[in-house]
């Protein structure tokens, strides 16, 4: 690696990690694209480097959120508990996928992401006027 890619990652480290806990989304979803797009990853790399990137950053950002009581134990449970075997499976379907056929389905995932959330952002009522969700006693914390 030459000083310009190392300054890149770092750069794109910074960019990643503030918008991920900045706006809730996923680092695959900054990390993936712009391994692909500015340091020439083949897509199956940048997932791989995402995901091992994300992992730390995701430890450290679990102990923050769960400091502030902001995790809600019930779902992460359940749902770490069903995406363990999910994850094994997903990994070995991406690698038997070809390439261009990996990265146009995950092109078509960021761009149904992108088009949710921005159909919820722009639906969405003040918080003033929002009614409470009740989540069944699974508060953050518990």
């Amino acid at each position: 690696m030459d000083i310009s890619m190392i300054v890149g990652l770092i750069l794109l480290g910074l960019i990643a990690g503030t918008l991920a806990s900045t706006l809730g989304v996923g680092g695959g979803i900054i990390f993936v694209p712009m391994l692909v797009a500015f340091f020439g990853f083949s897509q199956i790399e940048a997932q791989g480097t995402s995901l091992a990137i994300i992992l730390p950053t995701a430890l450290l950002s679990t102990v923050v959120h769960a400091r502030a009581k902001r995790i809600h134990w019930g779902v992460a449970t359940v749902a770490g508990i069903i995406g363990v075997p999910l994850a094994l499976l997903g990994a070995k379907v991406a690698l038997s996928l070809d390439q261009e056929t990996l990265s146009k389905v995950f092109s078509v995932l960021l761009t149904v992401v992108a088009v949710r959330m921005g159909y919820r952002a722009w639906t969405l009522r003040p918080a003033a006027s929002s009614p409470s969700i009740d989540r069944s006693g699974d508060s953050a914390g518990s």
